[in-house]
């Protein structure tokens, strides 16, 4: 093959209307500021613009911990991040499973070595104090509990309210998943005494996917600086990270290179909810969250979750309708994404997503009526 004749053709996605479970839309804003020039990791002009990044990333996640920052990796690398850093080989730790993520931080958590005991709840449910309680009760040795949030495979809202302090009272820490809430849903690190947290950039944030912000609360770092051994994972060490991301008496130290452009998003993006306001942000989701249902109802289609998230919206498929075709027209007639269900609730569940910059009346009003069309419902 002669490359000097070789021509690319032209790169040319369709334009989709992202209703799904993510990514989310992304506004032109956001996806100029990654087209901005890209300069070194440690240009005093890149290291302003990423103290900024976290400065904004402490707002969002309602805390002031000094060690918050993105993980450069998705949702999934927050999850990593936070137990290759807090657990050790032998370590017992307790997760709560009622869904695929509770699932995925279970597994994660046994990669790191960890002896870990799950609580499970039926799929869209959620967990009780009470039940917490019991768990911690029955496995005094834990040292972390883990729980999930947003839980994005069922559309289920877990409250945390109260769990800190049965967790404290024990000893352990509390890890929260909050891929699918931060930027959506309240989420109040400090004021729960969360101790250490993730989530993702292409969910609420409405930022392409490629970074996972973290947060890490006194205990935590406490942990971190007792460890007997070395993280598992180099990449996700953060006590070199933090040398980059907080630095000390000596400046930066380089770890890895930075995704400086993505950087530039992520900024734009947070400075887009700070700018709407978080309050009136999570105001607006839970306005479509009931707009979208009291459509949905009308039709006919019942929600899997009690409590649901308003970011994430997991309904039952009507009897009769054929799952992947009904997906399939939505997209090719409409260009409308939505989910199909995980786990247990392959082929009996749809997900809607609601998040960040796809939370609209438009896009409410849109999937409603591309649904009646398509399900042929008057």
């Amino acid at each position: 093959m002669n490359l000097t004749q070789f021509v690319a053709a032209p790169l040319n996605p369709a334009e989709r209307i992202l209703l799904g479970p993510g990514p989310s839309p992304v506004s032109h804003r956001v996806l100029r500021a990654l087209a901005a020039p890209t300069i070194g990791h440690l240009d005093p002009q890149y290291i302003a613009i990423m103290d900024e990044t976290c400065e904004f990333l402490r707002q969002v996640f309602r805390t002031r911990n000094p060690l918050t920052f993105p993980v450069s990796g998705t949702g999934m690398a927050g999850m990593e991040c936070i137990a290759t850093n807090l657990i050790e080989p032998g370590d017992e730790v307790i997760v709560c499973v009622k869904g695929v993520f509770g699932v995925r931080m279970k597994e994660v958590m046994e990669r790191c070595g960890a002896t870990v005991h799950t609580i499970e709840a039926t799929w869209g449910e959620v967990f009780t104090l009470e039940q917490i309680a019991a768990a911690l009760d029955r496995h005094p040795c834990a040292k972390l509990l883990g729980i999930v949030h947003a839980e994005t495979s069922t559309g289920a809202h877990q409250p945390l309210a109260g769990v800190a302090d049965l967790v404290h009272a024990r000893g352990a820490l509390l890890a929260v998943d909050t891929v699918t809430s931060l930027g959506g849903h309240d989420v109040r690190v400090d004021e729960w005494g969360i101790d250490a947290c993730y989530s993702g950039t292409q969910k609420c944030l409405s930022c392409p996917p490629g970074l996972a912000p973290v947060t890490f609360g006194e205990r935590a770092l406490s942990r971190m600086d007792a460890r007997k051994t070395k993280p598992q994972s180099w990449y996700l060490d953060v006590s070199m990270l933090r040398k980059y991301y907080v630095g000390g008496s000596g400046g930066r130290f380089y770890h890895h290179t930075a995704p400086i452009n993505m950087t530039y998003a992520l900024r734009e993006a947070l400075a887009i909810v700070l700018e709407e306001g978080l309050d009136k942000r999570i105001v607006r989701h839970e306005q479509m969250h009931l707009r979208l249902r009291k459509g949905l109802e009308a039709l006919g289609l019942g929600y899997v979750p009690k409590h649901s998230l308003h970011t994430l919206n997991c309904i039952h498929i009507p009897a009769g309708a054929d799952d992947a075709g009904v997906r399939r027209r939505l997209l090719e007639e409409y260009g409308i994404e939505i989910g199909a269900g995980l786990g247990p609730m392959a082929g009996k569940a749809w997900r809607i997503g609601l998040m960040g910059h796809g939370s609209s009346v438009r896009n409410v009003d849109l999937v409603l009526t591309a649904l009646r069309e398509v399900l042929g419902r008057a």
